[in-house]
């Protein structure tokens, strides 16, 4: 017994069996070695697989979704009538039997009343003498007229009838005092200016953006260093923002009830050439913010009043264009395609100033019905594409003929487009090295004859003209 309790130790009591641990399922598929995955990845139990066919039907379900969205809202309500029982028509030629009868004994009423304004020819007489006798022709004629005065009006009635016509005559209202002075710096309060409105809205957009912020940060900080100009509205209720939209939004946002103002009076005219001057040193003017001001400038020309001088009827709208674009650096053409950009719906018109379409697709696209251009913002959104100018002539055809639709517009934007090769240089462009003298025809002579020379100066192995070129001329 002795002997077995000294044999006890732990290293002769553990078998080799017991000596193992117990490993656990968990840890035994942690201990093998993991193998590379030749195949897809297979997803975790908490992942969610969804495929590449579900996306796209997802994606269609959303524009879908966008287009209804454009039909509700061009589609116009149609009332429903209260009554449907046609009016009956009125009866031409003589009235029926029963109205002839009505109207008969109105007549009859009305003639038993009391005769109103002066008495009748029996009446005139005096009370206390007898009525005067008809008379004949042979004692009407010694000339004698029949002794008969008009009853004298009463004195009371004019009294009333001269207070009413005081109180018809009111006094005008006359416009209240403005207690600014011309041209001197002042402070107005900021819910008594109104943005620019002479003509059109204003067209430069006050954008919350990093730059907007610096201008709160600054007003805080040293207040408005440059007052605004305003002028006093025309119908006495407040004033008119000629010059400093982004002051006065910056000064609302870091919390200010009043902003400096020079207020000056100024024609419509004056107004909109001083608001133009105040934001010729903007930066980066946006095509929108453009189009707007050019079509500013075109209404201020035709409400100035004057005629033109030199100039026919049929050429004063060419010719305003034409006075808007010299003072931009324009020719005329160009003008009018900026002035296109105004008809397009806004989906549009953002994409242009954010560079996602091209100037001239634009163009083609203003032409486009507004329903139309809704469901192809659409679809550029959906197909993450903007059409090409071929694309744009297509869908502008196809609108004016009346097969539009989002199928067909998703059919055009997801075809492959053709690189354009077509060099485009305006006429101002080529006027600066040839002048306005010089026709077009002679310039493309003098710039071939120019190409020619500089091709005989330029190695044999770049002056080499492809064979299928030489074919094509």
């Amino acid at each position: 017994m002795a002997d077995e309790k000294l044999n006890t130790g732990p290293a002769e009591n553990i078998s080799p069996e017991a000596a193992e641990p117990i490993a656990t399922p968990e840890q035994a598929a942690a201990s093998e070695p993991q193998q590379e995955q030749t195949g897809p990845a297979i997803p975790e139990p908490g992942d969610v697989v969804v495929s590449f066919d579900k996306i796209n039907e997802l994606m269609a379900e959303k524009r879908q979704n966008a287009r209804a969205e454009v039909e509700k809202a061009e589609t116009p309500e149609t009332p429903q009538p209260a009554n449907t029982e046609e009016p009956k028509k009125p009866r031409r030629g003589r009235p029926p039997k029963a109205e002839k009868a009505a109207t008969e004994n109105q007549k009859a009423e009305k003639s038993a009343w009391a005769r109103k304004g002066r008495p009748p020819k029996a009446d005139k007489a005096a009370p206390d003498k007898p009525k005067p006798s008809k008379r004949d022709k042979v004692s009407r004629s010694d000339g004698k007229a029949p002794d008969a005065k008009e009853p004298v009006k009463p004195a009371q009635d004019t009294a009333p009838k001269e207070t009413a016509a005081a109180e018809q005559t009111a006094p005008e209202p006359t416009t209240p005092p403005r207690p600014v002075e011309e041209g001197k710096l002042v402070y107005l309060k900021l819910s008594e200016v109104h943005p620019f409105h002479t003509f059109r809205p204003h067209p430069f957009k006050v954008r919350d953006d990093a730059k907007m912020q610096e201008i709160v940060a600054s007003i805080r900080v040293n207040g408005v260093m440059v007052p605004g100009l305003a002028r006093p509205e025309k119908d006495g209720n407040g004033y008119e923002i000629v010059a400093g939209h982004r002051r006065t939004h910056g000064s609302e946002l870091a919390g200010l009830e009043e902003m400096p103002f020079i207020v000056r009076e100024m024609t419509d005219h004056e107004a909109v050439q001083a608001m133009k001057d105040s934001n010729k040193q903007r930066d980066g003017m946006l095509p929108s913010e453009l189009a707007a001001l050019l079509e500013l400038e075109v209404e201020d020309i035709k409400h100035q009043g004057g005629r033109l001088k030199g100039v026919a009827e049929g050429d004063v709208g060419k010719r305003s264009v034409e006075i808007v674009g010299e003072a931009h650096e324009m020719n005329y053409k160009k003008v009018m395609r900026y002035l296109r950009l105004n008809s397009l719906v806004p989906e549009l018109l953002d994409k242009v100033d954010d560079k996602k379409m091209g100037f001239m697709p634009a163009v083609e696209l203003s032409y486009i019905k507004p329903k139309n251009q809704r469901l192809i913002a659409v679809s550029i959104d959906g197909e993450q594409a903007s059409p090409s100018l071929a694309q744009a002539k297509r869908l502008r055809e196809l609108d004016k003929e009346g097969k539009l639709n989002g199928d067909v517009i998703d059919g055009i934007l997801s075809e492959q487009k053709k690189e354009d090769r077509g060099v485009i240089i305006s006429t101002a462009e080529l006027e600066k090295y040839f002048g306005k003298e010089v026709t077009p025809a002679k310039m493309k002579e003098q710039i071939m004859s120019l190409l020619d020379d500089w091709k005989e100066k330029q190695p044999p192995e770049l002056a080499k003209v492809p064979k299928k070129q030489e074919l094509d001329k």
